[in-house]
C-alpha cells in the first residue's frame, strides 16, 4: 500500500476538484498537507483532516506567494518532500483571432509560470535538505492536460501553456540533475471538476449526460479522485525511477487524433 508517512506536501488549486482530492489522499496517505488555493474554499479542504492538513490562501502563478508556500512548510514542518502545482485556469474556448495579449498572460501566467515557480522555489529548498540529509529525495509534480499534447482540447492559450508544462518537468528534471529530485506531469483528460463544471451541467440541463467522454474508449469522464491516485504514485516512493515523465490519465482520449474538423473562422464545439 502507498504510504506517505513523514512526507511534506504542498498542493496548490487545493479548493476543489483535483487539488482537493489530492490534498485530502495525500493526507490519508499519512503526508502532513499545506494546501493552497486562491480562494477560501481550501478553508473546507482543511476542515475536513485537519490534524494533517494546512490551509493557506495563494496566488500560483506570483513568485512572493509560492516563496511564502515554501517557506510556510519549512516553519511548521522543517520539511518538504512533495509539490503538487496543480493550479490552474482554463481561459474559455475563444479561438485564437478573439482572445486578447491580456487573457494570454493571465492563463500562461497561472498555467506556465506557476510551474516553473514550484520548481525554481520548491526545487532549490528540497535539494538544499537533500545535501543535508542522505536518501532525502523529493517530487515536484505538476498538473499539464492531454490539450498540451495535441489541439482540440481546450482553448488556444490553455493549450499552449499546457504544452509548456510538459516540457517544462522535462527541463525540470534536467536540471535538478543528481539531488535525487523527480519533477514529473500528469495530462489529465475530461475530468469533472469546477473548470468543467458549466460544461458538465449544460449536458444534464440537456439531457445528454451519457455524451460525455464519447470520444475516449471508456466512455466516460473521470473522477478528481482518479487523478489523485496518479499523484499519489507520482508523489510517493513507487514511481522512484519515474522522471522527466508526463503521465496521461484519460481514459484513452489520446490514442487516437480527434474526429471533429475545423476551418478558419470556426472553433471546435
Amino acid at each position: 500500500m502507498t504510504d506517505l508517512s513523514g512526507k511534506i506536501a504542498i498542493v496548490t488549486g487545493a479548493g476543489s476538484g483535483i487539488g482537493r482530492a489530492s490534498a485530502l489522499l495525500f493526507a490519508e496517505k499519512g503526508a502532513k498537507v499545506i494546501a493552497a488555493d486562491i480562494t477560501d474554499k481550501v478553508n473546507d479542504t482543511a476542515a475536513e483532516n485537519p490534524d494533517a492538513i494546512t490551509a493557506m490562501t495563494c496566488d500560483a502563478g506570483s513568485e512572493e506567494d509560492v516563496k511564502a508556500l515554501v517557506a510556510k512548510a519549512l516553519e511548521l514542518h522543517g520539511d518538504l518532500h512533495i509539490f503538487f502545482a496543480n493550479a490552474g485556469i482554463s481561459g474559455g474556448f475563444d479561438g485564437i483571432f478573439d482572445q486578447s495579449v491580456e487573457e494570454w498572460e493571465e492563463i500562461l501566467r497561472i498555467n506556465l509560470i506557476g510551474p516553473f515557480l514550484a520548481i525554481k522555489h520548491a526545487g532549490k529548498a528540497m535539494a538544499d535538505l537533500c545535501e543535508k540529509e542522505r536518501g532525502h529525495g523529493g517530487s515536484i509534480i505538476c498538473t499539464a492536460s492531454v490539450a498540451g499534447l495535441r489541439s482540440g482540447a481546450g482553448g488556444p492559450a490553455y493549450t499552449a501553456s499546457k504544452a509548456g508544462v510538459v516540457n517544462l518537468v522535462r527541463i525540470g528534471a534536467q536540471q535538478l540533475s543528481g539531488s535525487d529530485i523527480r519533477c514529473n506531469a500528469i495530462c489529465p483528460g475530461l475530468i469533472e471538476t469546477g473548470m468543467t463544471e458549466f460544461m458538465y451541467k449544460m449536458v444534464r440541463e440537456r439531457g445528454l449526460e451519457d455524451k460525455v467522454g464519447q470520444l475516449n474508449p471508456m466512455r466516460r469522464g473521470g473522477e478528481p479522485i482518479e487523478i489523485a491516485n496518479a499523484a499519489l504514485f507520482l508523489a510517493s516512493d513507487d514511481s522512484s525511477y519515474v522522471n522527466g515523465h508526463a503521465l496521461v490519465v484519460d481514459g484513452g482520449l489520446s490514442s487516437s487524433h480527434p474526429f471533429s474538423k475545423q476551418k478558419f473562422g470556426e472553433t471546435a464545439a
